[in-house]
């Protein structure tokens, strides 16, 4: 195997001195180059061509940030790492915006130094070879007889559940009914898909979206992680800065790339909302509203379903009783303020639940004949609903998104 070729960008000449050594002993990872200064990075960048830059923020001449926009600019094929001290948040946001790949906190471990190479070297490997395969770009998917169909889970209040009725809905569609299915987690700072699936992160939507300004299914697919059941997940960001690197307009892409290849799309989104999820609720063939069996969550719930009137989407509005029990509210109260009846009601199982989340094993795999598993099972009878229509964008609405979320 060729060995990852890095360069080290920092203008302190024994904090070289340190990297080199923690790098001493990894076999697969060789230092090739030093620079003093941003500028020196940048030339550095051009002549010897590193897989991955180690570059620090605060550097003479040219900083860390700007040399990591010109090098990404010119020599896109190297990855770049972000070294700071702790505090610099907010260079970290700009320079994960000019290109930067992965940061790392001063001081880390050698592990930790390695095992970020790794990561980073892998995902610009895929880009680069993606790249390759693609000239001149074709951007155009592969052409399906359906379209598949998205379905949203929704709540402005965070803590109902929502990732763990996603992620069991995925696996139980993958798995028992064998269809193609992917899962997006975009609750872009706070996501746990990934931890519920127990899968290994090495790309994320925030890494696909710096890669191209528009989405095949080529590129898409080398962000989607396999998991046993046959369900393909692409992970939220691993560092909420990451965050404000998707945009709508991203959204939207791979969703139209994803509907083409997928039988279905189920999204787990963040509370609130925002463009992205403005975007997402659009773009939903089915909403699925999650309620609790409390006056807060059926506060925001009730607020939600008038929104969502508003922006005439309630022909695709659902609304989902999750951890029903015999305490809380009563079933009746709760549809009689909400003026619709629950179209599916989960029961509350917490030790399934927890030991579920532990073992990143959903129990629609491992816990099959408990009643919650059972439930989810049932669910899936709503997802089989023939499609809501599509409906069709117009002025007055995109003016009504407009006054309602504005500030």
């Amino acid at each position: 195997m060729t060995p990852i070729r890095v360069l080290i960008a920092d203008d302190i000449s024994n904090t070289r001195d340190d990297i080199k050594r923690l790098l001493y002993f990894e076999d697969d990872i060789d230092v090739v180059g030093e620079a003093a200064d941003g500028q020196e990075a940048v030339t550095l960048a051009g002549e010897i061509k590193p897989d991955v830059i180690l570059m620090d923020i605060n550097m003479p001449q040219l900083d860390g940030i700007g040399a990591t926009e010109q090098i990404t600019m010119e020599h896109p094929e190297c990855g770049i790492i972000i070294v700071s001290i702790q505090g610099e948040s907010e260079y970290l946001r700009k320079a994960m915006t000019a290109g930067a790949r992965e940061y790392l906190v001063k001081p880390f471990s050698a592990s930790e130094l390695a095992d970020t190479i790794r990561k980073v070297n892998e995902t610009h490997q895929k880009r680069n070879v993606h790249l390759l395969q693609n000239k001149p770009v074709n951007n155009k998917s592969p052409v399906r007889p359906h379209r598949g169909k998205i379905i949203t889970y929704f709540c402005t209040k965070g803590g109902v559940g929502k990732t763990m009725l996603a992620t069991n809905v995925a696996v139980s569609l993958a798995q028992d009914n064998q269809k193609k299915v992917a899962l997006l987690d975009l609750d872009l700072t706070a996501g746990d898909a990934s931890v519920m699936l127990n899968i290994n992160v090495k790309g994320t939507i925030a890494d696909l979206v710096q890669e191209d300004d528009t989405f095949d299914f080529t590129l898409i697919d080398t962000f989607l992680v396999p998991h046993l059941s046959g369900t393909r997940i692409l992970p939220a960001p691993t560092s909420p800065e990451q965050a404000e690197l998707i945009q709508p307009q991203h959204v939207q892409q791979i969703l139209q790339v994803l509907k083409n290849n997928f039988d279905y799309i189920i999204i787990d989104t963040a509370p609130g909302y925002s463009d992205i999820n403005l975007e997402v609720l659009e773009m939903s063939d089915q909403i699925l509203l999650v309620l609790n069996q409390d006056l807060t969550t059926l506060k925001h719930v009730k607020t939600a379903q008038e929104i969502l009137s508003t922006l005439n989407y309630t022909a695709k509005v659902r609304v989902l009783l999750n951890q029903h029990s015999q305490e809380g509210i009563k079933i009746k109260d709760l549809e009689k303020t909400l003026g619709t009846t629950l179209a599916a009601t989960i029961p509350e199982d917490q030790k399934t639940v927890r030991n579920s989340i532990n073992k990143g094993l959903p129990f629609v795999m491992s816990q099959t004949s408990t009643r919650v598993s059972t439930s989810i099972k049932e669910l899936i009878g709503l997802l089989n609903l023939s499609k809501a229509e599509d409906t069709q964008e117009n002025n007055a609405k995109k003016s009504l998104v407009s006054k309602i979320f504005s500030f």
